[in-house]
């Protein structure tokens, strides 16, 4: 699979860290097409994550002291939109997150972040052994606490919705003089929920699963008032699978760590020197040492 970000890098067409586009270990085709929602298919929305060079990822080898003196600003992403192709039929959106920001953030079940780990084989454009064994390990990163974050996208972007916001943006005034709302946060609405939903009852998460309703949305055959009722009614659903469901009531970080960890031993070798108590889980280190075996 080729690389996005070393394709328009060499392209002279963006200017990344110099770093990045050899050290990032993965980049998936996100939004209306990971949803099986797309109308358009020349945006192209890239997530991924990357490496960087371990002394960003741990400054006390440069003999910081964590609180004194001036500090390192540790690498978090790197982001670039608009990126019009040389053919200009394509337009990409970049975002490239470090390794430990994307499992802070997916450890936290952020909807936006989550779903990276969950895409479908189609949109994933750059794949490297380190994530396939963080996508292998995925279903470890869900937890009840999405409730709280996915209840909550979705409520903020109803707001929006009822009270007419981002009238500014020329696409999203097109839905709303069409169909009388708009469209798109809409389905996003819904899919939130329905997402929640999944992962309560399966412990698992199949973003396209839903498309079919996705696009009825996007095509305006709901009504506002439609959509309300739906989220009020799924909201009640949801609040009883929160309480009845088996998932894990918060993230096992020792767990996350040490898939981390064995993720930056692949990457930058032992850190037995770097930090006091690496990953001593030997079922997850031989996981990984037998992705890498396949892709040798």
């Amino acid at each position: 699979m080729t690389s996005v970000v070393n394709k328009l890098y060499s392209q002279k067409l963006i200017n990344p860290p110099s770093w990045l586009p050899t050290n990032t270990m993965f980049e998936g085709w996100t939004g209306s097409v990971a949803y099986g929602a797309s109308d358009n298919y020349s945006d192209i929305d890239v997530v991924g994550f990357c490496i960087p060079h371990k002394n960003n990822v741990f400054p006390h080898l440069t003999g910081e002291i964590l609180g004194f003196g001036k500090q390192t600003k540790p690498f978090e992403q790197w982001q670039k939109h608009h990126i019009k192709t040389n053919d200009l039929n394509k337009e990409y959106d970049i975002t490239i997150y470090s390794i430990v920001k994307f499992f802070q953030l997916t450890m936290e079940n952020n909807p936006n972040m989550v779903d990276n780990l969950f895409l479908p084989r189609r949109s994933i454009l750059h794949s490297t052994s380190i994530y396939e064994y963080v996508r292998d390990n995925r279903k470890l990163f869900l937890h009840k606490g999405c409730w709280h974050k996915f209840r909550g996208y979705a409520l903020s972007q109803m707001t929006k919705i009822n009270s007419g916001a981002n009238h500014a943006n020329n696409k999203r005034q097109e839905s709303v003089d069409k169909f009388g709302y708009d469209v798109k946060f809409a389905y996003h609405c819904v899919r939130l929920l329905l997402e929640c939903g999944q992962i309560f009852d399966t412990g698992d998460l199949i973003l396209d699963r839903d498309s079919k309703v996705y696009l009825s949305i996007r095509a305006g055959e709901w009504s506002l008032k439609q959509i309300n009722n739906w989220m009020d009614h799924k909201l009640i659903d949801l609040e009883y699978s929160y309480t009845h469901s088996k998932l894990r009531e918060a993230p096992d970080e020792q767990v996350i760590y040490n898939i981390l960890v064995n993720c930056l031993e692949e990457h930058f070798g032992s850190l037995s020197e770097v930090i006091s108590n690496p990953s001593k889980n030997d079922n997850l280190y031989k996981d990984l040492q037998q992705l890498m075996d396949k892709y040798r």
